[in-house]
């Protein structure tokens, strides 16, 4: 991290304290999370304020954190269910009363100060509501609308306060959501045009799940040892 955003993070420290906590970023972008209490009044201030300038929201996503770094792949050789994992893993449909792990859902803003050259990421965990809910931040930053509903209509985040929230990517009758780690790749339901009734029927699901594993990983003999040093000719 440059001196710059060490100078700008110790601003950011000073001025919202336990509001916000500054955690580490694979990415090298200067991160804070803070909490779900404080959203609108972080943000609020991080545009407002001079010295954060933060007048530009650049993009706002959803993160389902189920499974997050639980790790299967220790070996060469194929895992043991491959990526049917994926494909044949059970779709549940959580009762209105099952609370959610609160830092599984989490949103991710990235903001751009044009007058201070600088970027940050904020994010915030949904707690164990069910659904998942956060504040919109639509009238602090007016891009977020869109921004918002990709995430309700992908994770089933809702956002208290946006002015029309309402799936953006997937069709009116879609049913889950799809970005959601226990999702089934192969989906819930399918659409086609029904010649018949002369309009769209939506049907169970008929991809038949495959495998996309190999079962058997060869060795490659270019690379065994008494051949890859011997000389040529």
């Amino acid at each position: 991290m440059t001196d710059f955003y060490e100078t700008l993070a110790a601003r950011i420290d000073a001025r919202f304290g336990v509001q916000v906590e500054r955690i580490p970023s694979r990415c090298g972008e200067l991160t804070y999370e803070v909490t779900r209490e404080s959203l609108v009044e972080v943000a609020t201030a991080l545009r407002d304020e001079p010295e954060f300038g933060f007048e530009q929201l650049m993009d706002v996503c959803g993160v389902d954190y189920l499974h997050y770094g639980i790790d299967e792949w220790t070996t060469e050789s194929a895992t043991v269910s491959g990526f049917s994992r994926g494909v044949e893993r059970e779709f549940v449909v959580m009762d209105e009363s099952d609370s959610f792990d609160p830092r599984r859902f989490a949103v991710v803003y990235h903001l751009l100060s044009l007058k201070n050259n600088s970027r940050l990421r904020l994010r915030v965990f949904t707690g164990g509501a069910n659904p998942p809910v956060v504040d919109s931040v639509v009238t602090v930053w007016n891009s977020a609308n869109w921004f918002e509903r990709e995430a309700f209509d992908l994770y089933g985040i809702l956002f208290e306060g946006h002015p029309d929230l309402r799936r953006i990517l997937t069709d009116y009758g879609f049913i889950g959501y799809p970005f959601r780690k226990d999702f089934p790749l192969i989906g819930t339901v399918e659409v086609r045009y029904d010649p018949e009734k002369g309009r769209v029927a939506y049907e169970p699901v008929s991809i038949e799940p495959r495998t996309l594993v190999p079962k058997v990983i060869r060795d490659d003999n270019r690379y065994r040892p008494e051949l890859k040093d011997r000389p040529h000719g």
